[in-house]
């Protein structure tokens, strides 16, 4: 998805207009979710950027698109770009460390 998205809309209180768009946001992550994963792939992740345009829109967190729309509508800026990225993921498995913090798994020092 990328996509500007304006704050302001003809009918619609701007409160109510910014919880569609996250709505919408929402939408489009869970859909991007259920997709069919290819062949050796754990999980979707997603690389986001966000921004007053799309000239200046920077990474963030999927975590943080709605503190990032709640900034754009305190700063009252008339819209936002945001751009959200689907791509496939492995989990890594972890190094097992004991108690002391040596590896499990490592030879011995």
């Amino acid at each position: 998805m990328k996509k500007t998205f304006a704050l302001t809309h003809p009918r619609l209180k701007p409160a109510r207009w910014v919880d569609a768009i996250k709505h919408e946001i929402r939408k489009y992550l869970q859909r991007e979710r259920r997709k069919a994963l290819p062949a050796g792939m754990d999980y979707w992740t997603f690389d986001c950027r966000f921004g007053a345009t799309e000239d200046v829109a920077a990474k963030i967190f999927t975590s943080d698109i709605n503190q990032h729309i709640d900034a754009a509508v305190a700063q009252d800026l008339p819209g936002f770009y945001l751009e959200i990225l689907a791509r496939a993921c492995q989990h890594q498995p972890r190094e097992r460390q004991d108690d002391a913090g040596r590896d499990v798994d490592g030879a011995s020092d």
